[in-house]
């Protein structure tokens, strides 16, 4: 059977509770290995409390919320069983009768019962309020962890494109300014080619960006991307060589945009490939 990817492992009082994501921004964490805090037998914890009324007033409102293609015709009938003995409910009940995507049920060695984390965390309340702050502690330092890569990555590509600028003036001080030009045009020089890179990878001048974004205190490359500073890098280099090369501004910005949307297109497919891709086995 296939495996449900695992992006990250927390761990709260002994308990390793495994996280997937699908687009690095909405995490599922594994409800059936918070259950087993509570119980052996984890899978019968989950439905105790998934058919438990309130819980489902909870899951209700969370998917219309979130889900443009949840029932709520479904969900009413469900709601309307809740509290009667001999009403049942579990995950794949839940998930197939209202077209649910807040909690998944996935096969194979990572199997189990998953939740967006919003769901998890109410969960874990209801398991034990003590277990769920041990479970956020952990979440929180998981969290800061990936922030700290994050930020050492973009800090690094952000270096990155400032010592590929320096190759960049070069190539524009040795081949676009004459010596006789005065400070003024020589300046201009600079920032017209600064702004053709800008609008190769962003579509826009500084100064428009800046009138678009009057109260940001950076600039429109402090605002770019990890992928973008990477971009930028590389078609700073290369428009050096289109420059000593003899290439128009004009062309260079047709050429250069093109490299732009290549690279971005191609970093989105490797990122895309490195999303784990849930399969479901039943």
């Amino acid at each position: 059977m296939a495996k449900t990817p695992v992006k990250e492992i927390i761990h709260a009082k002994g308990i390793d509770i495994g996280i997937y994501t699908m687009d690095f921004q909405n995490e599922y964490i594994s409800i059936t290995d918070i259950a087993k805090y509570k119980s052996d037998e984890p899978n019968d914890v989950i439905k105790n409390w998934i058919r438990n009324r309130d819980t489902l007033e909870f899951l209700g409102l969370w998917e219309s919320l979130h889900n443009p293609d949840f029932k709520p015709v479904e969900f009413e009938g469900f709601r309307n069983q809740a509290g009667l003995n001999a009403f049942t409910m579990s995950p794949r009940k839940w998930i197939e009768g209202v077209n649910a995507v807040g909690i998944v049920s996935k096969a194979g060695r990572y199997g189990g019962t998953y939740a967006h984390s919003d769901i998890a965390f109410e969960f874990a309340s209801w398991i034990s309020a003590e277990f769920k702050l041990y479970i956020i502690k952990d979440y929180k330092r998981l969290k800061s962890d990936e922030n700290s890569r994050l930020s050492l990555n973009w800090n690094l590509n952000r270096e990155i494109s400032k010592l590929n600028y320096r190759i960049h003036t070069d190539a524009i001080k040795a081949n676009l300014i004459p010596p006789d030009l005065t400070p003024e045009q020589i300046s201009y020089t600079y920032a017209s080619e600064a702004d053709m890179l800008n609008m190769a990878l962003f579509g826009k001048t500084a100064r428009q960006w800046r009138n678009e974004n009057p109260d940001s205190k950076g600039n429109i490359r402090d605002e770019a991307t990890i992928n973008q500073l990477l971009v930028l890098a590389n078609i700073e280099s290369y428009n050096a060589i289109l420059i000593e090369q003899g290439k128009r501004q004009s062309e260079r910005l047709v050429v250069l945009h093109d490299l732009v949307v290549r690279q971005l297109q191609t970093m989105a497919a490797l990122n895309t490939s490195r999303l784990p891709h849930i399969e479901d086995n039943t």
